[in-house]
This record gives C-alpha cells, structure tokens and sequence, in this order.
C-alpha cells in the first residue's frame, strides 16, 4: 500500500520536528518534505508533490491562508489541513475560505491528527473536535439573517447535523429519514448557499448564525 505523503509547513522548527517524529511512528505515513512559510512550501511542492499539507496559519513571507489558496490552483490534488494555536473565527473563515479540508489545534493529540489526515485523504472533512464542541454547543434559537431564510426547517436540522460532524446515513438514522432523503437535503443546501463543499456549508452556518463560534 502506497503511504501517504504528508508536507509540514510552519515556521518554528522544533514543532516540525517533534510531529514529524510522531507521525513516523504510523506506518502509513511518509513525511516528505518541510517548509518555514508558504512561499517556500509552493516552490518545493514542485518537485516534490505531497497527499496531505499541515499548513500553520501565522507564517512570515507567506501566511497560511495565502500559501492554501495558490496552493489550491497550483496542485488541486493536494489537500489542507490547518494548524494553529488560534481558535478564534477569523482565523477559521480565512482557512475554510482558502480550501483548507480540515482545521486542527495545535495541542490536539496526535492520535486526532491522524484521524484527520486519514480523514480528509479518503476526500473528507475534519475539524477539531474541541473546535467543534465549542461551535455546536453555542446553537440557539435566534433571528437568523435574511440569507438563510430560504431554508427549510428539515434543511436547517439537516445543516445542524452536518456541523455536528455526522455522515449521510447517520443524519438519516438521526432523523428517521432516508439516506436518499438526506442526499437530496444536502444537495439543495449545498446549491441554495451556493457552498462547494461540506467545510463551506459549516461556513456559511457560523456566518449566518444558525450557529456561532
């Protein structure tokens, strides 16, 4: 089985180390090459292409988000996972906004590194489960903004349970619906808020205040 190729960008080197040595202890995973900010990640990654980016966000010459989004056009297999010590919402918007799949704190275990990395390889999403807790238990039932009125009430259950981190089937079995039933919901939602992907419709929730950070 091929690993997967994994890129560190950040610009303290004693983290870089100390992940590369924990990430080398999963067998599945091959950390190819490291950067101290995003211009020189760019320029690397053209010789030496990468599966997975951890990507720091506060990097000098080249922020995270920057090096994410020209990252995006120059090699769109590549996917983003972010990494900071921030859990503040700009910096959340700035990431999901430039196509990063994933967003992780950095103090998180390493255990749930990789499970993103697994995750977001497979074609996924995932996002700290600290960062998400903190989302989902600020839920309240307010006036929402004019945008998100076009959404039905089973869309809005539905976009909930997105940002709670639950597949298609366990939304279905959640609601006592049809996988299909949920497929469809997540189409029109995706297309009503004109989102490309899971990360933006959690995205476009928080900025519209179905829920809050």
């Amino acid at each position: 089985m091929d690993k997967i190729r994994i890129a560190l960008a950040d610009d303290h080197q004693l983290f870089r180390n100390g992940l590369k040595i924990l990430l080398g202890a999963y067998g599945e995973f091959e950390v190819v090459t490291e950067a101290s900010n995003g211009a020189e990640l760019l320029k690397i990654l053209e010789t030496c292409p990468a599966d997975i980016v951890l990507m720091d966000i506060s990097m000098p010459e080249m922020d995270g988000a920057e090096a994410t989004s020209k990252l995006t056009r120059q090699a769109p297999a590549t996917s983003v996972i972010a990494l900071s010590m921030y859990g503040e919402e700009e910096y959340y918007y700035r990431m999901v906004d430039a196509g990063a799949k994933g967003f992780i704190l950095k103090d998180s275990d390493i255990s749930e590194v990789h499970d993103a990395i697994i995750a977001v390889h497979r074609g996924g999403n995932y996002f700290s489960q600290e960062l998400l807790y903190h989302v989902i238990r600020r839920i309240k039932n307010r006036e929402q903004e004019e945008k998100s009125s076009s959404l039905s009430k089973r869309e809005k259950e539905i976009l909930f349970k997105i940002c709670e981190g639950l597949s298609n089937h366990e939304i279905a079995a959640a609601l006592f619906i049809s996988k299909r039933t949920v497929d469809k919901h997540r189409a029109n939602l995706l297309a009503k808020t004109g989102s490309k992907n899971t990360a933006s419709l959690i995205l476009y929730a928080i900025k519209n205040r179905l829920i809050e950070v």
